[in-house]
């Protein structure tokens, strides 16, 4: 089995170990730790020699397994390739239920999932955890009955307010830590975990809850899933460092130094939270040309 080529899956090249190690992890182990028959991600010399400290040097091989678990065995060897991750994801959003365009770019997919995970989560949410909530998000001044509690926090999210990527750590934290028995490692960020708050707590343990509840009998879905979840937040979190000029044009973390000569390139960014359709290619673009 061979890479396919896939543009929405490069830029986990320039991802955490930690945070590809849970990909991996959703990859080769099932709910009970043990390896899935089907994987082959641990019998190679990559993984032997780069899990779990160096994995962005094998990205391709676990971009590779991901298109694997993707696609219909006997058509994939047929192929010589798994699928491209925009099937996964689509498969992944038509077996959620979520509403999306077959335009919709792969980004703006991935928010729809992560949107109707979090509306299931406050949808389940008690009186008082709504209110922890609404303060979280700075909804201003909460008042009203659980039922307009639930309607204002609904509105908030699926306008925005409440924020992409801190939608996508809360989700990706709350499956980690239902699949993996751990949550994602935020060494070295005291403030993100300063913002969620009650967020990674309560909150987070509806969405571990309603996990456990989603139509996922299917072997092959219970690995997409998760990984596709996976695969947003770090897309996300990989823009989010971009966009701040904490990575160099190779994906590097920068010292402050190269962050003032790099803020050039980072401020041609085009915030996803402020358009969906135009994203973080526009980063890529602009590498390929200072690499020239």
């Amino acid at each position: 089995m061979a890479y396919l080529e896939d543009k929405n899956l490069e830029f986990l090249q320039y991802c955490s170990t930690e945070d590809l190690q849970v990909l991996v992890d959703y990859l080769t182990k099932d709910k009970d730790g043990d390896l899935r028959v089907s994987e082959t991600l641990t019998g190679t010399e990559a993984y032997k020699k780069y899990y779990p400290h160096s994995l962005p040097m094998m990205w391709k091989l676990i971009a590779e397994e991901l298109q694997h678990y993707g696609g219909n065995t006997f058509a994939n060897g047929l192929r010589g390739t798994g699928v491209s991750y925009r099937e996964i994801l689509t498969d992944v959003a038509k077996k959620q239920k979520v509403n999306f365009n077959s335009d919709n770019s792969v980004e703006l997919i991935e928010q729809y999932i992560l949107q109707s995970i979090m509306q299931k989560a406050i949808e389940e949410m008690s009186e008082e955890e709504l209110k922890n909530f609404l303060n979280e998000m700075n909804a201003g001044k909460i008042v009203g009955t659980k039922q307009a509690m639930t309607a204002g926090a609904l509105a908030l999210l699926r306008v925005g307010g409440f924020g992409t990527y801190r939608m996508a750590v809360i989700v990706a934290n709350a499956v980690a830590r239902s699949l993996l028995g751990r949550g994602l490692s935020f060494a070295g960020n005291a403030t993100l975990t300063r913002t969620l708050g009650v967020a990674l707590g309560p909150i987070g343990w509806i969405v571990t809850g309603l996990w456990t509840l989603l139509d996922i009998a299917s072997p092959a879905y219970r690995v997409t899933i998760p990984c596709v979840i996976q695969v947003a937040y770090m897309r996300l979190k990989f823009q989010e460092e971009a966009l701040k000029g904490e990575l160099s044009s190779d994906g590097v973390e920068t010292t402050p130094k190269e962050k003032r000569e790099e803020s050039n390139l980072t401020s041609d960014i085009t915030s996803f939270r402020e358009t969906n359709e135009k994203n973080i290619q526009n980063y890529y673009c602009l590498v390929k040309i200072k690499k020239a």
